[in-house]
């Protein structure tokens, strides 16, 4: 193994530092988002980058024109009535997708150091400052189409798609901590077993996507009370809830292989052990959503487990990955 190159440096450290923060900053964004689906704000500020036709909206109806509602009826958003409430959330989850710009051209900025020690660190955070434009634009569109279905479901799979640069970015800078731990105990199941479950959470985070889209259709068109929800939502939502138990078993199972071929003490192991309990967590949270009539707090806690649960099994996926390929290559020489 070539020690230099997996050596921490002072700029290693720097790096893995401010790509934390980034990643945690990232998912809260993804829960301060949820809440404001949840709480019926996605449409707060009907026009984007600004917000009633300002960069910093009003406090009060009377600071609009008059007739603004036609403005918007016009503009294609009908029925469109100032929340000052509703407004200045979503208004607040614009600037944190903003302060989230900036940290991730700060990550970028940082993997320049070691340009020399991993090109592929510098390459994937370069990568995810420009996903963020991307997610930035697609965020436009949302409004634009007034919440139109499709385009949150792409919202969200674009800020996995984030996390996922992030995380590999991450785990680069980690492979030294990762390869100093054996894995030549690690069941041949683990590898096989970790790309299931990490499908299996893009499909299921999909579905509860367009379940998402549903509801809030449901919240903008019917006006029913939110317990009678779960009857009024389509096929995709019992598949969504049935699917959960799939995904629940095969993770319980991945964590079996992981405990029984590296014992508790490893890293991977420690890891695969907190992705079970953010597991149990968003199962928890679906049960209560689907049978204690969707209460709003419950929504941003389902759709954050359900993140986390993709970052984990990413992490874990890639530093199993790391480990492997470095086994592979020790056997090889």
């Amino acid at each position: 193994m070539n020690t230099a190159l997996h050596a921490d440096t002072p700029a290693l450290v720097r790096y893995r530092r401010i790509a934390w923060i980034t990643l945690f900053a990232v998912y809260f964004l993804i829960l301060v988002g949820a809440g404001v689906r949840a709480s019926g704000a996605g449409m707060g500020c009907p026009d984007w980058p600004t917000c009633f036709g300002s960069w910093i909206p009003p406090t009060s109806e009377a600071q609009l024109p008059a007739n603004y509602q036609e403005i918007y009826a016009d503009l294609g958003y009908a029925d469109t009535r100032f929340n000052v409430v509703k407004t200045w959330t979503e208004y607040l989850n614009r600037l944190t997708g903003v302060t989230i710009g900036i940290l991730v051209f700060m990550t970028a900025v940082f993997s320049w150091a070691l340009r020399g020690h991993d090109k592929a660190i510098v390459t994937s955070s370069i990568a995810a400052f420009l996903m963020v434009g991307f997610q930035g634009w697609l965020g436009a569109q949302v409004v634009a189409s007034n919440l139109m279905p499709g385009m949150i479901t792409l919202h969200m799979l674009m800020a996995l798609a984030i996390v996922g640069t992030l995380l590999f970015a991450l785990a680069r800078s980690r492979r030294g901590i990762v390869l100093a731990e054996s894995i030549d105990g690690i069941s041949p199941q683990a590898g096989k077993w970790l790309n299931i479950v990490l499908a299996l959470t893009v499909i299921q985070v999909t579905l509860g996507t367009e379940v998402r889209e549903m509801i809030d259709y449901l919240n903008h068109t019917e006006g029913a009370e939110r317990s009678s929800w779960v009857e009024a939502l389509p096929w995709v939502f019992n598949v969504h809830r049935l699917f959960s138990a799939v995904v629940l078993g095969c993770n319980l199972w991945l964590g079996l292989v992981m405990i029984g071929s590296l014992g508790w003490q490893h890293t991977l192991t420690r890891l695969t052990v907190a992705m079970i309990a953010v597991v149990v967590i968003s199962t928890v949270s679906g049960i209560a959503l689907g049978y204690l009539g969707m209460p709003a707090f419950v929504q941003p806690l389902h759709l954050v487990g359900a993140s986390v649960l993709f970052g984990l099994q990413f992490l874990i996926w890639i530093s199993y990955r790391h480990a492997r390929a470095a086994q592979l290559s020790e056997s090889a020489a």
